[in-house]
């Protein structure tokens, strides 16, 4: 089954899915993340730089059958080992060097690498902290005050054909999206959403998926805390699977 059909069968049969974030240029990460990763429904695999992308893609395999999805922070961490692509906009940049210019550099390359391909709206949520997305690209982020600009940004990518949309506050933000937007984005939008930044506890998780998240990701905190990867898989399949 093709990656994004498994993501939309999840949807349809309200089953959550969780998502553990690796950052390739974090190899002592990567080793202690390992012995966990046939537990999350996804893998998703990106960073700041990429230049281990592929051998990040490699190790994680053999570790897991999940499917492993790109999730670049630029064209470097392309490569088609990888089970699909999230081909993603910053929705709320502001310039066509963030907008538009990665995907033509690399358009061609993904294109003839056969690599599925989703294409997914990324919006920036503040989550009182400057994040790596934000520094890198010079996009502002949206302060979660303003509830009708971010679900107006997801009704937007919608519209626009991405297939996903993902409300992200950021690594290791202080504080995750709130339940106010994601329930106000969901009951806009017709395709899965997918929610991280900031998620730290079960409870956090429950309340992103309560309040409409289809998706939920964790990076950081999992790799501070690799252990705790099967506790939070034990509390979502026992509310959702």
């Amino acid at each position: 089954m093709a990656v994004m059909q498994e993501i939309l069968s999840a949807q349809g049969n309200a089953r959550k899915l969780l998502v553990v974030l690796i950052d390739p240029d974090k190899p002592v990460a990567i080793e202690a993340l390992s012995p966990h990763l046939c537990l999350p429904d996804l893998i998703f695999v990106g960073g700041s730089t990429g230049a281990q992308t592929e051998t990040c893609v490699a190790q994680v395999r053999q570790h897991t059958s999940r499917p492993i999805l790109l999730f670049p922070g630029n064209i470097a961490q392309f490569t088609p080992s990888a089970d699909a692509l999230l081909f993603l906009t910053l929705l709320n940049a502001h310039t066509p060097e963030v907008l538009i210019y990665p995907h033509i550099q690399v358009a061609q390359q993904v294109l003839r690498s056969g690599i599925e391909t989703i294409p997914m709206g990324y919006i920036l949520v503040d989550g009182e902290r400057k994040s790596s997305v934000e520094i890198a690209t010079n996009t502002q982020s949206i302060p979660q005050s303003d509830v009708s600009t971010i679900v107006q940004t997801a009704v937007a990518g919608q519209l626009l054909g991405k297939q996903l949309i993902y409300l992200e506050a950021g690594s290791g933000a202080h504080i995750p999206v709130s339940a106010e937007i994601i329930r106000a984005v969901r009951a806009e939008l017709q395709i899965p959403l997918i929610v991280g930044g900031g998620i730290t506890t079960p409870e956090a998780m429950i309340c992103a998926f309560e309040a409409g998240a289809d998706i939920v990701v964790i990076g950081n905190h999992f790799e501070q805390y690799p252990d705790e990867i099967a506790d939070f898989v034990r509390i979502k399949q026992e509310r959702y699977d």
